[in-house]
């Protein structure tokens, strides 16, 4: 009853914005008639990422050739009244993700233009902003609303204040919000992709970012084991990522 409630809620919260309809319409026709294509080779890229895995820190040490250091012993208040505001959060949002990972990938770029999709409490952007604070960089995060639960204003909320003057955060789906990002920041340091989690949502932004990824740049998908768009675009451009192990799944990296 409680499923078929968020439902009902998230479809009237889409009725009352327009600005969403075009997200709306490409959700329903992928519940009807492309609901299996999402995970499309899902069994072969987790058969290929199980062999090649490697862990976080491994990776940076071999992608960046930065010493691993724990994000939170790092930057530990900070952290620490991070994960009490996490706590205290009344709706649940996705956790902190492969913090280091992104981070050592913004400190080797000297990052001063980072991409992200999927925001949800903040901690990427966190980890982000944390190392683009340092050369006044900027930080572009694209997320949808939480239509189904009255979430909106706690989007970001672990996010320090005085790193959000670095931050410019669009509130639309990928595929309204990116073209309006790239329009912004032409060349790109680091792109860490953790929305859409379909094979067509994913395959369309890795190619829609990747040219404006920098020679140079970094290349960061999430659950790359939801189907095989990531390992299918490597092959297609002929880029051999680095595939970390990380909670239970798998996280693409690649350097442009």
């Amino acid at each position: 009853m409680g499923e078929i409630k968020r439902v009902v809620k998230t479809f009237v919260g889409y009725l009352k914005r327009p600005d969403l309809y075009p997200e709306l319409g490409r959700k329903i026709i992928k519940n009807i008639f492309n609901r299996k294509s999402a995970f499309r080779g899902k069994e072969k890229t987790n058969l290929w990422a199980s062999k090649i895995a490697i862990s976080q820190e491994q990776a940076i040490e071999k992608l960046f050739g930065i010493p691993f250091q724990k994000f939170p012993e790092q930057f530990h208040q900070e952290y620490q009244n991070a994960l009490e505001i996490q706590n205290n959060c009344p709706i649940k949002m996705g956790g902190a993700g492969a913090l280091e990972l992104l981070f050592a990938a913004c400190e080797f770029t000297k990052a001063k233009s980072v991409v992200e999709t999927g925001v949800a409490y903040g901690w990427s952007s966190f980890a982000a902003l944390i190392s683009l604070e340092k050369r006044n960089g900027a930080l572009y995060s694209s997320d949808m609303p939480y239509l189904g639960q009255d979430g909106d204003q706690y989007v970001g909320c672990i996010v320090p204040q005085h790193l959000k003057n670095n931050w410019k955060l669009f509130r639309h789906a990928d595929r309204e919000s990116l073209p309006k990002i790239l329009k912004e920041t032409q060349q790109i340091d680091v792109v860490h992709y953790d929305s859409d989690k379909s094979y067509e949502g994913m395959k369309w932004a890795y190619e829609t970012l990747f040219p404006y990824v920098k020679k140079g740049g970094v290349f960061i998908s999430d659950d790359i084991n939801d189907n095989s768009a990531f390992q299918d675009f490597c092959e297609l451009k002929n880029i051999k990522p680095t595939v970390v192990g990380f909670e239970g799944k798998f996280v693409g990296v690649f350097v442009k």
